[in-house]
């Protein structure tokens, strides 16, 4: 990366939206144009809106996870979906969805797909790579649409800033995907820290193991390019990125291996684990991330295994609290000695490749309170009071904890309709989103960062400061920016 002064590259994330914000300066409607070239006929009877009370649902990303999205918003019975839009319709992993809804409009482009039907849409669903949440959802937040974004939220710091201040802007609903924030994992977290059975706590050990796509990989650049397949639009698949030839190495979940376009395992499953934690220890940002290790750490892909230390202040009337984060196989963390078996959670989704499969069990984490110890899993899995003894102890002394009203994705569908609020709303989950994005720094850089809360600024390493911001957008994708 270029470090020279009048570099783009290296403004901080609020220096370049000033500097955006001097260039195109008209509204969204008139600044996002499209070429009519990305909209594909609608069949007949498609794309009308729908009687009642239902939410017009237009989905972005309909293969892989963002199938899985679309057909769990689909089966809560709040919302008909309008409109599909994928970069790479009609390829084998967009061919369910295709089938589900035969009749729906079709669009390989999200600016056409607005620009055609934003009368006819409520709110849209984001499942499509990490990098790629962000013009998508800034331009629907900008029309008035409800968003419902996988997790994380954005790519760099500054879009996850830019996506919590447009949620307050443009009053929208806004959802992230953690889902594990509407299940039994949410509701006892608030339970025993309101009732203090989670009190003072000191130290969070938070892990993901299983084997990752960028594991026993070797590189030394980019990938070669290759002929882009008839189906796929490789320029809207690239949005706001730098070019990239095209090689089927960055696509279909193989995205995450890299700096350019994903956030490795801490952003892929640090929303699933520590989640909770942070929202009911009130953790915030942290003023320090200390990469301990990044093994096979190189510019490009993310480490083999890496372990990262966050240092929390004190809040409130709450300690000081670190959180050390461990991935890679064979990184195991320290378990206390009456640790047992792993927390499982019978709901938890394989990651994107492989299977949860590793000598400390499945993804968790233990928290060190002031008067007790707790182990964890992912997503939805509750904690339990180690060590056991323990646990029979205060198990008739525990406070009774409220079953969910609502799973995650209905939460978000009657929040688009005023009857319930996000659970993980921007401003819940972009403080979370950017404490990850923050890691990933730190390990890309394998550098100790010293953050300044105030300021959102990294104070001791002007590399690291900039990648808050990352990389200029593409030239005609600088507007998303400024929305």
């Amino acid at each position: 990366m270029s470090t020279q002064p009048n570099d783009p590259a290296v403004f901080t994330p609020f220096q370049r939206r000033a500097f955006l914000k001097g260039m195109l300066g008209a509204g969204a409607g008139s600044v996002i144009a499209a070429s009519p070239r990305f909209a594909q006929a609608a069949p007949k009877g498609g794309g009308n809106a729908p009687a009642g009370d239902l939410v017009r649902l237009a989905c972005c990303g309909i293969g892989n996870r963002g199938a899985d999205v679309v057909n769990a918003l689909h089966a809560t019975g709040l919302a008909k979906v309008v409109a599909l839009c994928d970069v790479d319709m009609g390829a084998p992993h967009t061919l369910g969805i295709l089938k589900q809804f035969p009749q729906l409009p079709r669009f390989q482009d999200f600016r056409a797909m607005f620009d055609k039907m934003a009368n006819d849409i409520d709110a849209v669903s984001i499942g499509v790579p990490d990098f790629a949440h962000f013009p998508i959802a800034m331009l629907a937040m900008s029309l008035g649409k409800h968003v419902y974004v996988e997790k994380p939220m954005a790519h760099t710091f500054q879009e996850v800033e830019l996506m919590m201040q447009a949620e307050q802007k443009f009053k929208v609903a806004a959802q992230m995907g953690n889902q594990g924030h509407s299940e039994a994992n949410y509701f006892q977290f608030k339970a025993w820290t309101e009732a203090g059975i989670i009190n003072n706590v000191s130290k969070i050990t938070a892990f993901m193991n299983s084997s990752r796509r960028w594991h026993g990989m070797k590189v030394s650049g980019y990938l070669p390019g290759q002929p882009v397949p008839a189906s796929l639009d490789w320029d809207t698949w690239l949005g706001t990125a730098q070019f990239h030839a095209y090689n089927k190495g960055y696509t279909h979940g193989d995205w995450r291996s890299w700096f350019d376009f994903g956030n490795g395992a801490l952003g892929d499953w640090g929303a699933h684990i520590f989640d909770t934690a942070h929202e009911f220890l009130k953790l915030g940002l942290p003023a320090e991330i200390n990469s301990l290790q990044a093994a096979g750490s190189n510019e490009f892909i993310f480490p083999q295994a890496s372990t990262l230390c966050f240092k929390f202040p004190a809040r409130d009337q709450m300690p000081p609290l670190e959180l050390t984060w461990y991935d890679g196989v064979n990184n195991l963390p320290p378990l206390p000695d009456q640790f047992g078996g792993a927390v499982v959670d019978a709901n938890i989704p394989p990651p994107t490749a492989g299977k949860i499969e590793t000598k400390a069990g499945a993804p968790g984490k233990v928290i060190y309170g002031g008067d007790l110890t707790f182990k964890g899993g992912s997503h939805g899995a509750t904690l339990q009071i180690i060590p056991e003894a323990k646990a029979r102890e205060l198990a008739s002394k525990l406070p009774q904890v409220p079953k969910s009203p609502s799973n995650h994705f209905a939460n978000f569908l009657r929040a688009c309709k005023g009857e319930e609020t996000c659970r993980s709303s921007f401003a819940v989950a972009g403080p979370l989103s950017q404490v990850m994005v923050l890691g990933v720094i730190a390990q890309r850089l394998n550098a100790q960062l010293k953050f300044d809360r105030a300021t959102k600024q990294i104070t001791n390493n002007k590399t690291a400061n900039a990648l808050l911001a990352g990389p200029p957008p593409r030239k005609d994708w600088e507007q998303f920016y400024q929305l």
